[in-house]
């Protein structure tokens, strides 16, 4: 893999924003480029993938992954074959994954069955790279991937973590990145959590617009303020945690 030119790599990560919700999805991606932040793109069902791609297509630091969020099963797990036809021509793959939530447990064995397709469909073509939901439901991801998902064929990224320490070290085992929103950095456990991770596993996200920076959705170059407080947990500057996730990036990309 040919070295990126200073120039042209990021300043900041953002693994895990819906900028297809913004009223200015366009201006979003600009933005993105113009403050070097490497944004991924989620989406939430199939359909939207190709509409995403078209928009980022030419972007030097916004890349779209391939969704069917487990929130939107019980409505959409029609689209699992659209899902599977369009991964192909998908390396980043997400938001997948479980949630156990009350509003949404009525659909967890459906969820179950999609997600254990996906995760086939990406062992079967490798070189993915996954960002996963995971609410009320560590436990059951980590046995889905340890039993489908080999390391080698792909790499995950637990997106807005909430489990417990000793699912976090399973995960870490595993091979699995953390991504890190500012909302996580409120509460006194979660913050006891993220301080606990492997460091050279992090990575940032906003999960926008769904999470609230002061009054207003959180955009792609908010991250700057999270990677500020992880620098202050972990006692080095904003400058050695900015570069240290952007790394941390690179890393994930190459394995």
């Amino acid at each position: 893999m040919t070295e990126v030119p200073t120039h042209m790599r990021p300043r900041w990560v953002d693994f895990h924003c819906h900028l297809d919700l913004y009223p200015d999805h366009e201006l979003l991606i600009k933005e993105s480029d113009r403050e070097g932040v490497a944004t991924l793109a989620v989406t939430t069902t199939p359909k939207a993938w190709q509409r995403n791609r078209e928009m980022a297509e030419g972007s030097q630091h916004v890349r779209v992954a391939l969704g069917l969020h487990p929130q939107l099963v019980a409505e959409r797990a029609s689209e699992l074959p659209l899902f599977e036809k369009e991964l192909p021509g998908a390396r980043y793959v997400g938001e997948v994954g479980l949630d156990a939530g009350p509003r949404f447990y009525a659909s967890f064995d459906q969820q179950e069955r999609v997600f254990v397709r996906i995760l086939q469909a990406c062992a079967e073509q490798g070189d993915k790279i996954l960002t996963v939901h995971s609410v009320r439901a560590v436990s059951k991801v980590l046995a889905h991937l340890e039993r489908v998902l080999l390391p080698e064929r792909a790499r995950v990224v637990l997106h807005w973590f909430t489990g417990s320490a000793a699912e976090a070290k399973r995960a870490a085992e595993f091979g699995c990145y953390f991504s890190i929103n500012s909302a996580m950095l409120q509460s006194p456990k979660h913050r006891k959590l993220v301080s606990g991770l492997p460091v050279e596993r992090l990575l940032t996200e906003t999960d926008g617009p769904f999470v609230d920076n002061g009054g207003r959705p959180a955009r792609p170059r908010d991250v700057a303020a999270t990677v500020a407080e992880l620098a202050k947990m972990r006692a080095v500057t904003p400058e050695q945690m900015a570069l240290g996730i952007v790394r941390n990036l690179g890393a994930l990309l190459r394995r």
